[in-house]
């Protein structure tokens, strides 16, 4: 694998100088552009955004059911690299914990005080935002990072192929991932993540700073601001550099930790019977209003909640997938397909509505008990990152617990940092899993500098409308990585049907030599050519076996069909299901000889059994070879019956 992607990295680097000078010059000229670019986007085709979420959310739950949920993300004897409190730890940290601290409270309030429908600052409009906010922050996000995530995990640990974006085109475009194609892709990648967490750093400093004004009176300024980034991009770059395991996993896990004992506190001191019931309310009406707010466009309205909201979210969600879905399948090797979609998709999204019921609803219950006005004059004016640390004024022991938010705030960033920079890290060497120092401290420092620049110079809104506008392409290439993914596990199904119908071609006894049994493999008998080795070789082998069988006390019998082209053996068993086996003759169109006409038909003299035909050949087959093969069937048969006796 490679240490470095210079047909990667070098563009990668010049475009996101490129892009932080354009945002810089342009000033609000950039700003005015890109927002209408998003604008644009979102009111024209919004439904994309809205129809991707829907499809991705489905297809992950049925993917998660089917068959397919048993195949390992890497081989068949692997196991999983990281215990299920590590790995949760990780994708929850990396995917939206700092989110829920920015959001926790301000949401819920913002669509109390604004709803979409209905009178605002009411009992019934407290219920709606609750329904929205988990919405905006259920299984759609991480169905997104689900369907990415999978996808490189699944090329990456199961075929080695490189963990970068442009493995996901593999059953699509074959070996021109590895041309300009690939290096396109995993450049946009880059692109999006470092933009996406330099802007998400920018925004959040403003909260770590509202709280350090709250609790010491730290002036609320750009420098300061800075200064938090400088601070935030040193931690990250150490985490980073200490590798995933020493890092980024026991920092995650650390935050789990806070993030818990913190919810626990306001569980308790809150109003802790009305928040268990508004918990499984919650749900309730989430799980009841989740078909028609996931394909809502307010297409018989003027779409602006909806455009300002809703779309938002997804193509937040959208824009951020490569960095989560890249990171969560660089931690899910050896879990199964169901466990890897069923752990990305509810894992996180219970422990979520369960963070946003204790945080929203108690806020929610002082609004509409008439004691929460500081807290809705503060949404009324806009003014969100101090929402969270006056909403935890209200409950005891403020200045601590303010404290360990201002902590939680600052580790979140520091995760998602870290985590940016080695999915960026690994994208520039080609998908190495362990890429070098230098250029995992080079992303990490990059993402700080590009954050505090477009801090001071006002750049940050219109890099965010750019991230979120290139989330429409970006759509379109997670349906192709997932039609390339159901390509390959179609090839895989059939591949372990092979397998598991294909006969262990007996030794000993056996009649016919391996060279000829390789020529007959390639050779397209006749239809009459079948029906007399049938009738030479399968015939007296059952004729054999009947007597062995009606020797062991058991009724057995061999019938051909009418038209000769069916003769079976069956074996009764009483009560239990009895056993067939035979040989059927089929003709195909198909010329699968070297060399052979198009139009030439094959014939195979195929198996069936009593569940229906088993797909392979045995035509060729010595009448030792036949009856050891029904022998082979018949054990299995056995201990089929076996097992429905002890079972019932």
């Amino acid at each position: 694998m490679k240490k470095f992607e210079p047909a990667v990295f070098i563009p990668a680097a010049v475009l996101i100088f490129a892009g932080v000078a354009y945002a810089v010059l342009a000033g609000d000229q950039a700003e005015a552009l890109f927002g209408d670019l998003r604008t644009l986007i979102t009111v024209n085709a919004g439904w994309v955004y809205s129809v991707g979420v829907g499809i991705f959310l489905v297809a992950a739950v049925i993917v998660a059911l089917s068959d397919w949920g048993r195949i390992k993300l890497g081989p068949d004897d692997s196991e999983p690299e990281y215990g299920f409190l590590g790995w949760f730890a990780m994708l929850f940290s990396a995917g939206m914990g700092i989110g829920l601290m920015f959001f926790a409270v301000a949401e819920p309030l913002t669509h109390f005080v604004t709803p979409p429908n209905g009178d605002p600052e009411t009992v019934a409009a407290a219920e709606q935002a609750m329904v929205l906010t988990f919405f905006h922050w259920g299984v759609h996000a991480w169905a997104v990072y689900a369907i990415v995530g999978l996808s490189l995990a699944y090329f990456a640990f199961r075929h080695n192929l490189p963990l970068t974006i442009r493995s996901a085109l593999y059953p699509l475009i074959g070996e021109r991932i590895y041309g300009p194609i690939g290096h396109a892709v995993d450049v946009v990648a880059i692109l999006g993540t470092l933009f996406g967490v330099a802007t998400s750093l920018g925004y959040g400093v403003s909260q770590i700073n509202a709280g350090l004004n709250s609790l010491f009176g730290l002036p609320i300024s750009p420098p300061v601001q800075v200064g938090l980034i400088v601070l935030i991009t040193a931690l990250a770059t150490t985490s980073v550099l200490a590798g995933l395991d020493a890092g980024i996993k026991r920092l995650s896990e650390l935050n789990l930790f806070l993030a818990i004992g913190l919810m626990i506190f306001v569980f308790i001191a809150g109003p802790t019977l009305f928040l268990i019931g508004a918990y499984v309310q919650n749900i309730g009406d989430y799980v009841d209003q989740l078909a028609l707010l996931t394909f809502n466009v307010d297409a018989y309205g003027d779409g602006v909640w909806v455009n300002d909201w809703t779309l938002f979210y997804w193509g937040w969600w959208i824009s951020w997938s490569p960095f989560v879905g890249m990171f969560i399948a660089r931690i899910s090797r050896g879990r199964t397909i169901r466990e890897f979609i069923l752990g990305v998709l509810f894992g996180p999204t219970l422990f979520t509505f369960l963070w946003m019921t204790i945080y929203g609803n108690t806020a929610l219950l002082q609004a509409v008990g008439g004691t929460a006005e500081p807290l809705l004059q503060l949404v009324r004016d806009g003014d969100t990152p101090l929402v969270l640390f006056t909403f935890l004024e209200s409950l005891p022991f403020s200045a601590i617990t303010s404290v360990l938010a201002i902590i939680l705030v600052t580790t979140f960033f520091v995760t998602s940092s870290d985590s940016g920079s080695l999915v960026k890290a690994t994208l520039a060497s080609g998908g190495d899993l362990t890429p070098p120092l230098w250029q995992r401290f080079f992303w990490a420092v990059l993402e700080g500098v590009v954050a505090a620049v477009l801090l001071l110079t006002g750049g940050l809104a219109a890099l965010q409308s750019a991230t979120i506008a290139a989330a429409l392409p970006f759509t379109f290439v997670i349906f192709l990585a997932f039609i390339g993914l159901m390509r390959a596990w179609s090839m895989e199904t059939a591949r372990r049907a092979g397998v598991k119908s294909a006969p262990q071609l007996p030794v000993e006894g056996a009649a016919v030599p391996w060279r000829t049994r390789l020529k007959l493999m390639f050779s397209t008998p006749k239809p009459d050519d079948v029906r007399a080795w049938m009738k030479e070789f399968v015939e007296p082998a059952f004729q054999e076996v009947i007597p062995e069988m009606e020797h062991q006390g058991l009724s057995a019998q061999m019938e051909w069909s009418e038209d000769r082209d069916r003769v079976w053996l069956t074996i009764q068993h009483g009560d239990q299901p009895d056993f067939i086996y035979g040989v059927e003759l089929k003709s195909y169109d198909e010329a699968p000889a070297p060399g052979a006409s198009p139009s030439q038909q094959n014939s195979r003299g195929e198996v069936f059994l009593t569940e229906g035909g088993q797909h392979y050949c045995i035509y060729g087959y010595s009448k030792m070879q036949v009856i050891r093969d029904v022998i082979r069937h018949y054990e299995r048969h056995r201990q089929w019956i076996h097992h429905l006796v002890n079972v019932n």
